[in-house]
């Protein structure tokens, strides 16, 4: 083979090149300009007027047109707008979907506690992977409940759709009552759910009692509020009461740890009536613990804010749901981060 014909076969390596570790550096810069931009309502101006040039935006949105301008571009670089060839901007299909805060589906209110509650946190992390302690813990009351009662409405949108595809499966089409214990309930997005799909469903709500005056509020403005009723208390100690039918842990396990998982858990299956079902949201990560990304960031997430959170694969709760008494671990595909996990109470 001649030097030509040796060129043609072999492929040269690929070249390594700092993009990549560039883009992680600066990763912290995205949040805050889709904070800044649902903040002075952007994507909501885009949505109501547009397409609109950067003159326009800054008009309707009482912004500098310097500024505007710089952020306008810079979403477009996240791809969360596009622009025409009159240079007028226009929402992408996730930013109109999740961005525009007159959609059910917003999701934008995230943003604001990433920089004013979480972040702040996240900046001790060096100290906290030393120590393995937590800057202060979220998941304790004082703390935690003034740190839920500003966040758990937000990210109401977040869990809804999940909830919707659980309320389908569970709630009978209407047919009968169903007793629903919604445990560590926030801002009742799980109960809700049940409660509109099943006039004849009533939820015991379970969470701080500061955390319980945002659920109340979020239920009386979807309509259910007469279904509700309400224990304030921690849920490692609180009776949660029996006969319950559902009874649904709702992105709450990963704050708590494994021995407080377990525990939870058991008390839960006491909880329900013999056939009932336990329906578990969570941030899954493989068996492997090697994806999704979400899942593993989110563990270091609770590294910051908890003292034996992590995140969990589906194979670890399964188990601690068969050692509890559970029949049939199994998922339900479901709208959000990961698959329900529902499990059945013997009959």
């Amino acid at each position: 083979m001649d030097a030509k014909q040796s060129n043609a076969v072999s492929s040269p390596e690929k070249q390594v090149t700092p993009e990549r570790i560039m883009q992680l550096a600066w990763g912290f810069t995205a949040p805050m300009i889709i904070e800044a931009a649902v903040k002075h309502g952007i994507f909501d101006a885009i949505e109501a007027g547009g397409p609109l040039l950067a003159e326009q935006v800054a008009q309707r949105t009482n912004t500098s047109p310097r500024g505007v301008r710089i952020l306008l571009n810079a979403l477009i670089g996240l791809q969360l707008l596009a622009r025409d060839g009159q240079q007028r901007y226009t929402l992408t299909p996730e930013s109109a979907n999740f961005l525009v805060t007159t959609r059910p589906s917003f999701q934008g209110g995230i943003f604001k506690h990433l920089t004013s509650q979480l972040v702040p946190s996240w900046l001790h992390l060096n100290d906290i992977v030393r120590t393995g302690r937590p800057h202060r813990g979220v998941n304790q009351h004082g703390d935690g409940s003034a740190f839920f009662t500003e966040f758990v409405e937000d990210i109401f949108p977040m869990s809804y759709p999940a909830a919707q595809a659980l309320a389908r499966v569970i709630g009978d089409g209407g047919k009968r009552p169903l007793k629903v214990l919604d445990l560590a309930a926030g801002s009742g997005v799980w109960g809700i759910a049940m409660a509109k799909q099943n006039p004849q469903t009533t939820v015991t709500a379970v969470d701080w009692s500061q955390v319980l005056k945002v659920t109340q509020r979020v239920a009386e403005r979807f309509g259910v509020a007469k279904q509700f009723s309400y224990i304030a208390g921690d849920i490692n100690t609180t009776d949660f009461g029996r006969g319950f039918d559902l009874a649904t842990l709702g992105h709450i396990l990963h704050s708590e740890g494994v021995a407080r998982s377990k525990s939870l858990i058991q008390r839960t299956f006491d909880a329900l009536a013999p056939g009932g079902t336990i329906a578990i949201a969570e941030f899954l990560v493989n068996e492997d613990r090697t994806a999704p990304p979400m899942g593993l960031i989110f563990a270091v997430n609770m590294l910051v804010n908890t003292d034996e959170g992590d995140t969990f694969s589906f194979g670890e709760i399964s188990g601690w749901l068969r050692d509890a008494g559970f029949a049939d671990p199994r998922t339900l595909d479901a709208p959000g981060p990961s698959p329900l996990i529902l499990a059945t109470k013997p009959k």
